[in-house]
């Protein structure tokens, strides 16, 4: 479910149309973005062995699962990209969709004989708006409600809270959020507990430097384990409970400018759609929470729900959540 949310939002901002009217069906999409952030997060023997390690992943059969990965993706692009070539539609600069703005942009270049914005950049473009805004939002969601539920106090606070600002409400808007302090903390701790990349992009020195006393080479491939900060005894009490009031007139956010929590990663290479994300989870958790309470099924406990996270580039629940909703009203 969380996952068709952001999915129909995300296609809505790039293609002008939600998932149902899209070129995939909802489960097709899931499980190649699946597939795609575990074959970008799987070991690959050529990161640290240049001049061999492309035979090993070979063998190992990563370049074929890369191939075929690839192949689904460009095949879904090209359908999308002709789409919007053959559409009769005369959009305005107001009313175009990321696609859009992106093939006009490639015309603009075509026209003025520049060569470097080809339509590889325009699919690379597409592919990062996908895989850094559809499945990661969906993640979220999903461990903050695992963490709610699993946490009935904690629950029950922050659905008190929610209620209280939109009591003769039905449903949330993103005004009503400024008011939610205790929802915030909430979103914070999931973050924290939860980063979606928990290896966040992978970086590349542009100069020789040293820290803490090592030479570090210029082009050598650098990994930020913001999962291991986030987890960081020395920085947090009780790291690996799940407790909202740490952040309380806690001055440590989520946006790069503090070390301690780097979910979206910092500095000029930070998520260019964090603002987009933060709206879209806000949200949607905000109304889900006021709408509706959320029970385990049969009769389950809430130590008896797992929590593990499943391997690959993002962190994501590897046992599915599975609740039931029950209306409040």
């Amino acid at each position: 479910m969380s996952f068709e949310l952001t999915a129909s939002i995300i296609l809505k901002t790039a293609f002008g149309r939600s998932l149902k009217g899209s070129l995939m069906d909802g489960k097709g999409l899931e499980k190649l973005l699946h597939e795609t952030t575990v074959v970008v997060g799987t070991f690959a023997a050529a990161d640290f062995f240049p001049y061999v390690g492309w035979m090993v992943d070979k063998l190992s059969g990563l370049h074929s699962r890369l191939d075929r990965v690839c192949e689904r993706f460009d095949g879904f692009l090209e359908d999308v990209i002709q789409e919007h070539l053959n559409s009769d539609k005369i959009k305005d600069n107001q009313h175009e969709d990321i696609v859009d703005v992106l093939l006009r942009i490639h015309r603009e270049h075509v026209r003025s004989g520049a060569t470097w914005f080809t339509m590889n950049n325009v699919k690379a473009i597409l592919i990062d708006i996908f895989l850094g805004g559809i499945d990661t939002g969906a993640i979220t969601l999903v461990w903050a409600l695992a963490e709610l539920v699993k946490n009935p106090e904690v629950m029950k606070k922050v659905q008190g809270e929610i209620r209280h600002w939109t009591s003769e409400k039905d449903r949330v808007t993103e005004q009503d959020i400024e008011n939610f302090k205790y929802f915030k903390m909430v979103i914070k701790e999931t973050l924290r507990l939860h980063p979606v990349a928990p290896l966040l992009v992978p970086k590349k020195t542009t100069a020789k430097t040293q820290m803490l006393g090592y030479p570090i080479q210029e082009g050598v491939r650098v990994y930020i384990n913001a999962w291991v900060i986030a987890r960081d005894p020395e920085i947090w009490d009780q790291p690996k409970k799940f407790i909202p009031e740490r952040f309380n007139d806690n001055l440590i956010d989520y946006k790069g400018q503090h070390f301690e929590l780097l979910p979206f990663g910092g500095g000029r290479r930070i998520c260019p759609g964090m603002n987009m994300a933060m709206a879209t989870i806000e949200l949607v958790l905000a109304n889900m929470l006021h709408r509706f309470d959320w029970k385990l099924p049969d009769g389950m406990t809430p130590e008896e729900l797992d929590m593990e996270e499943g391997g690959g580039f993002t962190a994501f629940k590897k046992v599915p959540l599975k609740l039931v909703p029950v209306d409040n009203y």
